[in-house]
């Protein structure tokens, strides 16, 4: 299988890339900077691609993944939150256009391309599975303009879109943000506590990615959540068990907004969302409990 990917310097991305080089995969890196994501890919058998050479790749591949999106995590200006929409959108667009250029029968047989639990907006009492209506604020909002990119992809292209949860991995993600804090006494829940966090342990992510690009049976939308949701007070009771430091230490929302502004929505606000079309597909998830997805991040 010869597998394009953008995104692929990225926290998911790179392990994407990792894994299915070490199973004999070819994997071309779709990047803006083929020198850059050299140096942050040093994984043999990878095949770097600049903006010139997007379209040629894609023609040559038998699935193309999209994970490229700026981080939203951080202080929205106007500026970001137009970079946080296009950065998805655009190259979204750009990788369906490089399979409409295609004959019929030449193009991939599958394109998965990321989206985000933040397409159901905000709750704390309303549980969200894949049928589940899309929310009314900004990041919903760009979630149904990145999805509808994806789904203008050609009809004989198997489209998969992944909306992705809160994802956990120690070099990067909510746990890598955290875990300096705990170390330092100073970690426990951000806000109230009681929002939702609707996670997915890397690893788990990246073989559902691999799943899909393997099986037919995988076509449309899959919420890549673990089955277990939390709220954040259990998050951070469970990683200040593991690591024998405190987790009472709230972190109150005045700060977040005064650091983070707007963007204190992605941690202050959340939502509970079930991988309900995900596992009437098959797919087993190593890490269902939060508790056994942090031992394996902090061991």
């Amino acid at each position: 299988m010869t597998v394009s990917i953008t995104g692929a310097t990225g926290l998911v991305g790179s392990r994407l890339a990792a894994k299915l080089a070490s199973q004999g995969h070819k994997v071309k890196v779709l990047t803006r900077d083929p020198n850059s994501a050299r140096s942050k890919l040093p994984y043999p058998g990878l095949e770097f691609c600049g903006p010139a050479q997007w379209d040629a790749a894609i023609a040559s591949s038998t699935g193309v993944v999209n994970l490229a999106g700026e981080p939203i995590a951080t202080r929205w200006t106007p500026e970001l939150k137009q970079q946080i929409r296009t950065s998805r959108v655009k190259v979204t667009s750009t990788v369906v256009d490089a399979m409409k250029k295609l004959p019929e029968g030449s193009r991939p047989q599958v394109f998965i391309s990321a989206s985000a639990v933040g397409f159901y907006g905000v709750s704390q009492t309303s549980s969200f599975s894949e049928e589940s209506p899309s929310g009314n604020d900004y990041l919903a909002q760009v979630c149904r303009e990145w999805e509808s990119a994806a789904t203008a992809a050609p009809k004989d292209v198997r489209t998969v879109i992944l909306r992705i949860g809160i994802v956990l991995a120690r070099e990067g993600g909510a746990v890598g943000r955290m875990l300096p804090m705990f170390q330092m006494f100073a970690g426990g829940p951000l806000g109230s506590g009681k929002q939702w966090m609707s996670w997915i342990h890397r690893d788990d992510l990246v073989d559902l990615i691999v799943q899909a690009l393997a099986n037919p049976a995988y076509k449309g939308t899959y919420n890549a959540t673990a089955p277990k949701p939390v709220r954040m007070s259990e998050l951070c009771s469970a990683m200040g068990a593991l690591i024998g430091r405190p987790s009472w230490l709230p972190v109150p929302d005045f700060a977040l907004q005064t650091l983070l502004g707007e963007g204190a929505t992605v941690v202050l606000e959340g939502q509970k969302v079930l991988p309900t079309r995900t596992q009437q597909a098959g797919f087993q998830f190593k890490y269902a409990d939060v508790s056994d997805a942090l031992k394996s991040i902090v061991a």
